[in-house]
Order: structure tokens, then C-alpha cells, then sequence
């Protein structure tokens, strides 16, 4: 009774004690509670109410919340009790794998006292893993001379849990040639070894099968087995050696993934499969398993995946090198992360008041704010401060939290809103900021982008399409709210062989549709890639943009090229082949190429005979298009066969061409000569008969339109004439009678004289089709042969209408110079003819 009096006082002094220790801290802003992992959700934590002396009221109005370090909320204020509660169920093992005291802090901020309370809180830890090796399955090699009591490392076993909870002892059983000793390392965990207790003798048994057993300390205790297979080899007198005992190397955090961070080496004297060293983690735990990998030939260590300085900032691995002879030697690599400014600060806005009166005193709390960084040293350390000029300054109130208070009197008529920017920074190099925005009104912040329904579009557009067809669309979603939410699209800046997307393509702002704005070809654009940004109507506007692919669908709109036999120009023989009359059936006589700008189906060309001199005594090979002998020519097969070939390709519909191919049927190349001789000459006879019915139907066209312009010309000239006449008539009939003595005859033109001058004139054709030229003249004669020239002073000139006595003899004149003009036409057949005009002859005085 006594006993349990005493134990009754020692209670109530640890209570007053723990009581007294609550009201210390919660008097210094900071309390401390304790629980057990793996708790259900809702688990109480502590009375946090009670402990602060907090009115429950607030806690109702949500005047009071917690405010979590971390990225995961793992505690929460019951809002009617006011009890410090789990927000989920807790790991140990995942929060603090290698702290033996596992604390989670969080800070507790009241607004209406614009106060901040810490919090932490000791995960206990419980016996929920049991311990485990990383291979359930061991292979060990001993050669048979190895001497009793040597040791042989073995696997260790990992158990997450700490304290009792965690590995505490190991047990082999299977065999009597082994036993088990378990070795303390520097950091007082266990290393088991495995203990040759009897010789072996590879001829009585060649493996020996061995459970290894792990066990904790927990209630009821955990265990995990792992089976060793141990197979006696030969002799091998030489282990391995490694270059270094131990291999020191530091990388900084952002190390690319791949790289090579240090190349361990040991070297065996041995030869041939006792001399082959390959290594191997010894001592490795899971979390370092996924990030460094060793290769067993080389001995390089390879990172798997990025480090991250503030998960870890030094791995220690030990590497074993063993033989073919399961001689081994250890070493330990030890790995240092540095730490890269790779954080930026995170700028928390704790509280902040919506609106404040501008008649607010100097030196009230706008807001409350929260700053952090990630990294370590000069790089996680942060400076706060506020950009431009306005009524507020920066107070620092705990660590990590600053006040932003008015500076001076607001006035509303100067100014009735302010937006101060807050700028964090850190000590790096090169600094890292973030900033923060306080709006002294309800303002909604733009902080969400817009987002895609895909991470990425594409389609599929066939060529040749209609311009303005629709091709696809594009949505995007914005969580925020009002004009924030409002989404507008536009096309990313890019090209297409040399000019603009936007001539392109086209995207609708309101709606995401992108048309296509001209007809693609499959031959010279194959895939457009494209961005296309969604903006919102914030301010700033946030975006974010997407890829679209459009593939370009080949159509048949390209028929095949025919690059063998060429074309034929004119009468000249184009692809002339020769075929040996005593060539057999299936002799390669030519081959026709020809190609399809087409792609897929579209570009596979089949090939056909369509026409031929003489069926049955050629084919052509339907994918190689090459002409081959059906059968031995015959003496009855003319020496000259002419071949059409039909290429086609496998478009809906189908697309073809032709190629023509001259095949002579002849022994030797003189045959063949001649045969084109013979050919050439007839060729041009028939070409010369042509080209001479041409020339002559052309000739008599010219000769047509010549005469034709001639005789138009002459009756002009006579109405000319006709009018000057008959005004000098008018003129004489005036003056009278008397007035025409003594004028010179050869000053007026009669009727007479005009029909001379009409039937004087005359023209010569002459036209041959074997001559080389045909010629057409006109007569070099007189037009006018009625009208004399002007007689001489003393000889008297007849009258107007007078008629020439009978018999007279008048002279031609003297004809003008001969103008000719000759004509190259229709190749090398000329057309030639010569006019000669006297204006005398014309009866022009």
C-alpha cells in the first residue's frame, strides 16, 4: 500500500510537471504533443483550446487556423472543441526515415489577436514493419580450400522501424558447416557473417542450402528470412583489391540523370574466371537503390534519377568486388550532394484585411506574411521587402513572418485602391525572387493559366482540300472567376517553307477552331506543326499553349512520269531498242522507268502492254516494267516493232501514262543502222510532201491577200481622183469657157485615163513545189500608159477629153526604183515576191 502510494505521488508530480511545462510554452508561444503513427484519421492530438485559453466562439467564426510548413496538411482544429486532431494517417518511416526523432511542426495564427502560436508534434513510432533483405535469395561461392573460421559477409536485413521496434539479432539454421557471427559496425548496426565451421569437400557436397532469419524487438516480434545457397567451387588463392579503401566524390544537386558520378576498381592477379572481377552493391538501402546504379563490369556508378539536396545531402554505399572464385573485397564510396539554388522563396499571404478606412491609424496590420525557402545556407536565406512608393512599411515580427503596417494617414481622394507588390529574395547566386500582390480591396487574382483538355492535338487533313475547311478544335478551361476565366485563343509565331503560319492556317479567338485558310499538296507540305495559346482575361493575363499536329493526307492527284523510254521529238526516234531475231522467249529486251510524285498506293505503278505492232510477240512484267521477248521472233515479224506501254498507279481513281518504245528486230548493229537508215529516209520523203502542199496553199493565201489590199488601195485612189475632178469641173464651169485655153492637158486626170490605168496594171504569180523558192511579181510597166508625161515647151498638150490621133506611139516612162521584200517562212521553204509603183504613173503631176 505503501508501494502504491508512493507510485500514486510520482504520477501526480510527472502531472503537475507536464501541466506547469504546458503553461511555460503555451506562455511562450510554442506548445509540444506526442503521438503514435499509423493513427486513424480524426485522432486527438492535444486540447489546443485549453492549452491557449482560446474562447471557442472564435474558434467557430474561423478567427483561428492552422497554417502547415510542409506541402501536406497532416493536422486539424476541430471547430467545436477545439482540439488538435490528425488530418490523415501518418508513416514515420515515410516522414523520417533516418531521424530517430520524428517532429512535425505547424504554427497556429490568430486573427483577431494577429498572434502566431508553434506547434510540434513527436511521431512515436510502433512495430509496424518487419525487417527485410533486399534478396530474398543469396548465391555464395567457396572454394573447397577455403580454411574453417573464415567469415563471408551476408545480406542485411532493413527494418524502417526505430528504437526496440528495429532489427536486434539474426539466426542461420541449415547446416552444419556454417555458423553465424554477427559483427557491430561503426554506427552500431549488425552485420551478420557467415562462419565456416567445418571443412567443405566439394566432392561430398557441391551446395549447401542455408536460412538466414532477421528479427526485431517488438511485441510480438517481427521476422524476415532470406536463403543463402552457398556452391564449393576449386581452388582460388587471390581476392580481389580494390584501388581505394574508401572512394570520396561531391556533386552538386542538379547533376544531370545518366552521368557517371565515380568508377570504383580492384584488380585480382588470377587469370581466367578467378581473375574476372565484377562488383557489386554489399550494403545498399531501397531509397539509394533507385537513385545510383552500379555496373557490374565496369564498376562505374551511374545516377538513375535527379538528386535533390534537400531529401539528402550525403549517401554512404559500400561496393564488394569478388571473382570467379567468390574471393571478394569491400569498399565504401561515399557520395556528397551540395546544394544548387534550385528553390525559389515561397511568399506566403497569411492574413490579410479586405478593406481598410482611410481614417485607419498609422501602424495597423494590412496583412500577415509567411516566407520560406527550401534551400540550405546563404541560399535559403531571404530578405523581404516592398517595391515602389506607398503608405506601407515592412515590420519583421517571428522568424520567417513579416507584418505589413500603414506608414502614414491614407487618404481615399488621392488614392482609393493600392496594390503592393511584396519581393522576396534569397542569398544566392544568382538570386532567385518570388513577389506577392496585397490588394486592399476584393480583387480576384488571376493564378490559374488555362488548361487543355489534351496534352496534345493532331489531325488529319487529306491535300487538295477546299480553303476555310474546318480542321479541328482546341478547348481550354480557367478555374478562376469573371473576366479571369475568359478564354481567348491565338496561333503561335512559326512558318511554312518560307512564309507565314497565319497564311495558312487560322484559329477563331472565342471558339478554338482552326481552319485551314488554302488548299495544302501532299508533295510540298507533308505536316504543319503548330502551337496555339489559350489566354485568359486576367491581368496579367496568364497562358499556356498546346501542340497541334496536322498531317497532310496524300491523294491521287499526280499521274506517273515516264523517265525511260523520253519522249519523242518530232519525227526523231526516241527509245530504239534491239532485239536479236534469234533471241528466245523471255529475253530482257528494255526496261521502262517511270515514277509517281504520289506517295503510299498512290505511288505503286503497275505496268501493261496496251498496243503493239505485232500481239504475242512481247510482255512487260507488270511491277519491274520490263519489256521481254513472249516468244522467238518469227521471219514473218516486220524488223520494225513499235510498242505502247500503259503505266498506272493504284489511286482511286487511277492515274497513267504512256511510253511508246521502238523495238528493231535485228543480228548485229549494222542491221540496225541501216533499218534506221531506211526508216529516216522515208520519213523525209513524206515530210517533204507535206511540207510542199503546205507551202503552196500558203502561198495562195498571199497571193490573195495581196491582191485584195491592191485593189482596195486603187479604188480609194480613184475616188481621190473622182473628187479633185470634180471640183476643178465646178471651178472651169465658173470662169468660164474661155478660162480653160492654154491650161496643159496633163494637169487633170480623165475617165479614161483612170480605166487605162486600171487595165495597164498587171501581175505575175509563179508557184513550184520543187524549187527551193516560188516568187510573186507585179509588172515593172506603167499603170497609167493613157497619161503621157508632160510634153515638151514646144509641142502643144491636148485638152481634157481630146481624143489620140490613131496610131500615135506614146513612150513609157521611166519606172521608179524596184522595192522587193523577201520573206523565210515554213522552215526552209521561201516566199518571194517584187512590186514597182511610179507616183508619176499614178497620174499624180
Amino acid at each position: 500500500m505503501c508501494a502504491a502510494g508512493r507510485r500514486w505521488g510520482r504520477r501526480q508530480r510527472v502531472l503537475l510537471w507536464g501541466v506547469l511545462l504546458a503553461a511555460w510554452e503555451a506562455a511562450w508561444g510554442q506548445l509540444r504533443y506526442s503521438v503514435p503513427e499509423e493513427m486513424p484519421k480524426g485522432s486527438f492530438v492535444g486540447d489546443v483550446a485549453k492549452d491557449l485559453g482560446l474562447q471557442l466562439p472564435a474558434l467557430r467564426d474561423g478567427g483561428i487556423h492552422l497554417l502547415h510548413k510542409g506541402r501536406t496538411q497532416y493536422f486539424a482544429l476541430h471547430g467545436k472543441t477545439g482540439h488538435l486532431v490528425t488530418a490523415e494517417r501518418i508513416d514515420r518511416e515515410d516522414l523520417c526515415e533516418s531521424v530517430e526523432r520524428c517532429v512535425l511542426r505547424c504554427e497556429l495564427i490568430v486573427e483577431v489577436e494577429m498572434k502566431v502560436y508553434g506547434i510540434e508534434v513527436e511521431i512515436t513510432d510502433i512495430n509496424d514493419n518487419a525487417p527485410s533483405f533486399r534478396e530474398t535469395e543469396t548465391q555464395l561461392r567457396m572454394n573447397e580450400m577455403t580454411a574453417p573460421a573464415s567469415r563471408f559477409p551476408l545480406p542485411d536485413a532493413h527494418d524502417p522501424d526505430s528504437g526496440r521496434n528495429s532489427l536486434q539479432s539474426y539466426e542461420l539454421s541449415g547446416d552444419e558447416h556454417f555458423s553465424l557471427a554477427v559483427q557491430t559496425g561503426p554506427g552500431g548496426d549488425q552485420r551478420p557473417e557467415l562462419v565456416l565451421a567445418k571443412a567443405l569437400d566439394r566432392e561430398e557436397a557441391a551446395f549447401h542450402e542455408l536460412v538466414l532469419r532477421a528479427s526485431d524487438g517488438g511485441e510480438p516480434a517481427r521476422t524476415g528470412t532470406a536463403r543463402i545457397r552457398v556452391t564449393v567451387l576449386d581452388a582460388n588463392d587471390n581476392a580481389p583489391v580494390f584501388s581505394q579503401a574508401e572512394y570520396t566524390v561531391r556533386v552538386p544537386e542538379d547533376v544531370p540523370v545518366g552521368s557517371v558520378l565515380v568508377t570504383v576498381t580492384a584488380t585480382d592477379p588470377d587469370e581466367g574466371l578467378n581473375g574476372h572481377v565484377k562488383y557489386s552493391f554489399k550494403k545498399i538501402k531501397e531509397k539509394e537503390s533507385q537513385i545510383f546504379q552500379l555496373n557490374a563490369e565496369t564498376g562505374a556508378i551511374t545516377l538513375l534519377r535527379s538528386l535533390d539536396f534537400e531529401e539528402g545531402d550525403s549517401y554512404e554505399l559500400e561496393v564488394q568486388a569478388h571473382d570467379g572464385g567468390a574471393l571478394f573485397d569491400t569498399a565504401k564510396v561515399v557520395v556528397t550532394v551540395t546544394d544548387v539554388n534550385d528553390n525559389a522563396p515561397e511568399l506566403i499571404v497569411s492574413s490579410a484585411l479586405n478593406a481598410i478606412s482611410e481614417d485607419t491609424p498609422t501602424g495597423t496590420v494590412v496583412a500577415l506574411l509567411h516566407v520560406q525557402d527550401q534551400d540550405s545556407g546563404a541560399n535559403g536565406e531571404v530578405r523581404c521587402s516592398l517595391d515602389g512608393s506607398h503608405p506601407f512599411r515592412l515590420e519583421k515580427s517571428l522568424e520567417g513572418y513579416y507584418r505589413v503596417v500603414t506608414a502614414r494617414e491614407l487618404d481615399r481622394e488621392q488614392q482609393s485602391e493600392y496594390n503592393v507588390t511584396v519581393r522576396a529574395a534569397d542569398g544566392g547566386r544568382p538570386s532567385l525572387q518570388s513577389s506577392r500582390v496585397l490588394c486592399v480591396r476584393v480583387l480576384d487574382v488571376n493564378d490559374n493559366a488555362p488548361v487543355f483538355l489534351q496534352e496534345r492535338y493532331s489531325a488529319r487533313l487529306p491535300e487538295n482540300n477546299v480553303a476555310g475547311l474546318l480542321v479541328l478544335r482546341v478547348r481550354a478551361t480557367d478555374s478562376d472567376w469573371g473576366e479571369n476565366a475568359r478564354v481567348r485563343y491565338r496561333l503561335g509565331e512559326g512558318g511554312v517553307r518560307g512564309s507565314p503560319l497565319s497564311s495558312y492556317v487560322s484559329v477563331q479567338a472565342e471558339t478554338g477552331a482552326l481552319y485551314a485558310l488554302r488548299s495544302f499538296d501532299y508533295e510540298e507540305v507533308r505536316e504543319v506543326g503548330l502551337w496555339v495559346w489559350a489566354e485568359d482575361g486576367g491581368s496579367p493575363a496568364l497562358s499556356s499553349n498546346v501542340s497541334v499536329r496536322l498531317v497532310i493526307v496524300d491523294e491521287n492527284d499526280n499521274a506517273p512520269q515516264v523517265l525511260y523510254p523520253p519522249a519523242a521529238l518530232g519525227s526523231v526516234w526516241s527509245g530504239v531498242e534491239l532485239a536479236a531475231r534469234s533471241s528466245e522467249a523471255g529475253a530482257l529486251v528494255a526496261k521502262v522507268v517511270a515514277v509517281d510524285a504520289d506517295a503510299g498506293q498512290n505511288a505503286w505503278l503497275s505496268y501493261e502492254l496496251a498496243k503493239a505492232t505485232e500481239p504475242g510477240l512481247f510482255r512487260v512484267g507488270l511491277h519491274s516494267g520490263e519489256v521481254r521477248t513472249a516468244r522467238s521472233p518469227l521471219a514473218r515479224d516486220a524488223a520494225r516493232q513499235s510498242l505502247v506501254v500503259l503505266v498506272k498507279d493504284h489511286g482511286r481513281p487511277a492515274l497513267s501514262a504512256t511510253a511508246t518504245l521502238s523495238v528493231v528486230l535485228a543480228e548485229s548493229v549494222a542491221e540496225l543502222l541501216a533499218e534506221l537508215g531506211s526508216a529516216a529516209r522515208a520519213e523525209a520523203e513524206a515530210g517533204a510532201g507535206e511540207a510542199g502542199g503546205s507551202l503552196t496553199r500558203w502561198l495562195v493565201l498571199a497571193v490573195a491577200a495581196v491582191s485584195c489590199l491592191f485593189v482596195a488601195f486603187l479604188l480609194l485612189l480613184l475616188a481621190l481622183r473622182l473628187r479633185r475632178w470634180r471640183r476643178s469641173q465646178q471651178q472651169l464651169l465658173a470662169a468660164g469657157s474661155g478660162a480653160l485655153r492654154g491650161v496643159p492637158a496633163t494637169h487633170f486626170v480623165g475617165i479614161d485615163g483612170v480605166r487605162a490605168f486600171l487595165h495597164s496594171y498587171s501581175h505575175d504569180v509563179s508557184l513550184t513545189a520543187d524549187s527551193r523558192k516560188s516568187h510573186l511579181r507585179f509588172s515593172a510597166a506603167s499603170c497609167c500608159d493613157t497619161l503621157p508625161a508632160r510634153p515638151p515647151p514646144d509641142e502643144p498638150a491636148p485638152l481634157l477629153g481630146d481624143e489620140e490621133p490613131a496610131g500615135a506611139q506614146q513612150a513609157d516612162p521611166a519606172p521608179l526604183p524596184v522595192s522587193s521584200y523577201e520573206a523565210e517562212c515554213f522552215g526552209d521553204v521561201s516566199f518571194c515576191y517584187s512590186l514597182a509603183l511610179s507616183p508619176r504613173d499614178l497620174c499624180y503631176s
